[in-house]
């Protein structure tokens, strides 16, 4: 999809061409994310083939992915971080610690059917959080065959990533 920035002369607009990442005018610095897992053929079967991501550099201990336009690196040269389904979320408990990706709907559903037909296990099923709110969302829990704790949410607005509840009235 190509987008003109709004407000913008026609003649000589800039077109940003955006496929699965938000629409921005301030650049978004991607991040880079190192986690242990016990086999680098199993992270590449979870992460390449379910997760859909590329594989980058790779070396006898270790892979990179493009892991949504960031950069992870799975290493199996020490043990897995524990996680603990501590954290609570609209009374769900959710495991810390955890990390994951913002996509956009359709690909929230493309991701959540992979697993579901891959046999994973989901902590938290996908479901919508705060409904009815500013940063209504789909969210959903599952591990990785090493054990790491993955996040995956999908705003129904796009740009209530940062949005805040509206305060009650008493």
């Amino acid at each position: 999809m190509e987008t003109p920035i709004e407000g913008s002369n026609p003649s000589s607009s800039v077109v940003f061409s955006c496929s699965r990442y938000l629409l921005s005018l301030t650049p978004i610095a991607p991040f880079h994310f190192a986690i242990f897992v016990n086999d680098l053929e199993e992270a590449r079967e979870f992460y390449g083939r379910i997760l859909g991501c590329k594989e980058g550099r790779s070396a006898a201990t270790w892979v990179d992915f493009d892991f949504f336009g960031n950069q992870i690196s799975v290493h199996n040269t020490g043990p897995v971080a524990p996680t603990v389904d501590a954290g609570l979320v609209e009374d769900k408990k959710v495991p810390m610690p955890h990390f994951g990706a913002v996509l956009d709907w359709t690909e929230f559903q493309e991701i959540a059917q992979r697993v579901r037909t891959s046999g994973i296990a989901f902590i938290v099923e996908p479901t919508v959080r705060f409904a009815g709110q500013p940063g209504e969302q789909m969210t959903m829990f599952f591990r990785d065959p090493g054990g790491n704790a993955l996040e995956f949410k999908s705003f129904r607005a796009t740009g209530e990533m940062f949005a805040r509840a509206a305060p009650e009235r008493g």
